[in-house]
């Protein structure tokens, strides 16, 4: 943050590989671009960004309205299945694996896929909401339905998802394939785990049905596994009756030990608690809130709505409750589709590294409308400085560890990064009869199981001297498998194969790609998707 601020170019650390090279913007623009980024993105991003998202929601309805037609769904699976078989069989002496044609642009990382650029895409035209049971409750929905429009359509019946991660653009495909986390996660688990059943077309063009009861195998390994057994066409997800508010309880903690026991006591209470989290402000410095559904306000607390453009940023506001040492709980009633939000206009707390003085409030009241601008524009506007800058001194990492780990992992964090906020998410990972699947529950030292786990989001530039972000991302990854955690893969990833192995059981996924025609020759393994050689820089 402060080389963003710095009103002259600062004298920048060598690159890791070297102990004489100066880097340093080449050109005038990349000066700009660098060193008073916060005033162009005001100034040209955020103007964009708003024409793309009115032109891309526009194009969305009109597309929906004229070509939006569920009873269209085989047909449209039709066209990959054909798109496949054309693949498989063409003369492909070059061995071209495949991809969805999704350009990798437009994914929710900071990181780009090279394989988009070798690979042979399949179009996948399937962004349907394809049906809502009510008596069943499930939704049956196309892979490209993102949280913005699946809640759109669930809400105004009185339903919702039990996990609705937080960006409205997440689509349900990414979040099945890679990792989708929310704070009701420690009743419902991973996002992976209010799936009933998918649909997939595989290497030979032919369609798969999975669930717990029919090829429940190849349903256990999808999730976490980035596409590389076949592509998802369809998936039945369980939903819930939706209430109208989030009656939000903020408790501030002023002590390490004190927050470590109140986070596993409350998330462990099912019954009481629809939705935990903590934001960590320091070591020991923490305010953790409980949600539970509603349908009225009552007498203990007031309407907050928290998603108004011109309200402070939601992790600015909870801070505040730390001024209360007493430890007094603070309750507030938060409109349910806000509540799911409360973290996107301010990127977490990414965006005070991009636009500095977005908080103010003279910046909320005439812009605050216009937050978030899009990931993809300042993907495309990074420059080789920046690039250099984040890579080296910017972290954004989500550590699944197990809960009974988590007062060594803020210690850990605290220690190696000394970065605030922190997000802690519990989370549930629950086992099969088959112990398929790349994740599995914690064994204990004493041989007791433990679904519960804590998401730990670091986001944000360390505070550590002489902070160095591939050094220290090594170490933390060797922490994360030295406790039996998990590094969520959207991320970047250093581990070697033979250390990604030993974080993620992937022997069925394995024996999988054995089994399914054609899948060696179609899809690249998953490690080949995530690892460090698979995603670089936009620039």
């Amino acid at each position: 943050r402060d080389f963003v601020m710095e009103k002259k170019p600062p004298t920048l650390p060598p690159p890791c590989d070297s102990d004489q090279t100066e880097f340093v913007p080449s050109n005038l623009f990349e000066y700009l671009l660098t060193y008073y980024r916060g005033w162009f993105a005001t100034i040209f991003l955020l103007p964009i960004s708003v024409v793309v998202v009115l032109y891309s929601s526009i194009h969305a309805k009109i597309t929906n309205y004229l070509y939006s037609a569920p009873a269209k769904h085989p047909e449209r699976v039709a066209n990959v299945q054909q798109q496949i078989k054309s693949w498989a069989t063409s003369d492909n002496k070059s061995h071209q694996k495949l991809t969805t044609g999704r350009s990798g642009w437009l994914a929710m990382s900071e990181l780009v896929p090279l394989y988009k650029k070798t690979h042979k895409p399949i179009y996948l035209s399937l962004r349907d909401v394809l049906e809502i049971n009510e008596s069943d409750r499930t939704v049956r929905v196309e892979p490209l339905v993102n949280m913005g429009q699946l809640t759109a359509a669930l809400l105004p019946l009185g339903w919702t998802l039990p996990v609705v991660p937080e960006l409205d653009d997440l689509t349900v495909g990414g979040l099945i394939m890679g990792f989708g986390v929310e704070s009701s996660s420690h009743k419902y688990g991973l996002f992976q785990f209010i799936c009933r059943s998918f649909e997939i077309a595989t290497a030979d063009g032919s369609i798969i049905n999975c669930s717990k009861d029919e090829n429940p195998e190849i349903f256990y390994n999808v999730p976490w596994s980035h596409g590389t057994l076949g592509f998802l066409t369809a998936a039945v997800l369980n939903i819930i009756p939706s209430r109208k508010y989030v009656r939000l309880v903020y408790h501030p903690i002023h002590d390490l030990d004190d927050l470590v026991k109140r986070f596993e006591s409350e998330s462990r209470d099912k019954l009481k608690n629809d939705f935990v989290e903590s934001l960590v402000y320091g070591r020991g410095k923490a305010v953790l809130m409980t949600g539970r559904l509603t349908d009225d306000i009552e007498s203990d607390g007031k309407l907050n709505r928290i998603g108004l453009w011109y309200q402070p940023w939601f992790y600015k506001h909870v801070e505040k409750f730390l001024d209360n040492q007493n430890g007094e709980p603070t309750v507030e009633y938060v409109p349910l589709r806000e509540y799911y939000h409360r973290h996107t206009r301010s990127l977490f707390w990414e965006m005070v590294e991009i636009i500095p003085f977005g908080n103010e409030p003279m910046f909320r009241y005439l812009l605050g409308w216009a937050l978030p601008p899009s990931v993809s524009l300042f993907k495309l506007s990074e420059t080789k400085t920046t690039g250099y800058l984040r890579e080296k001194y910017h972290v954004v990492q989500d550590m699944l560890m197990p809960v009974s780990r988590l007062k060594q992992s803020l210690e850990y964090f605290h220690e190696h990064y000394n970065l605030y906020p922190l997000w802690l998410s519990p989370m549930a990972i629950y086992d099969n009869p088959s112990h398929s699947g790349f994740l599995h529950p914690h064994v204990k030292d004493d041989g007791n199981v433990d679904e519960l786990f804590v998401d730990i989001g670091a986001y944000g530039t360390p505070r550590v001297k002489g902070f160095d972000g591939q050094r220290e991302l090594r170490r933390l990854e060797e922490f994360v498998r030295k406790n039996k955690g998990y590094q969520a893969l959207y991320a970047r990833s250093l581990m070697s194969r033979e250390e990604f192995r030993e974080m993620f059981d992937v022997r069925s996924y394995e024996r999988l790609r054995q089994q399914l025609p054609r899948c060696l020759d179609a899809f690249d393994d998953v490690y080949d998707k995530i690892s460090s050689t698979a995603r670089v820089s936009p620039v």
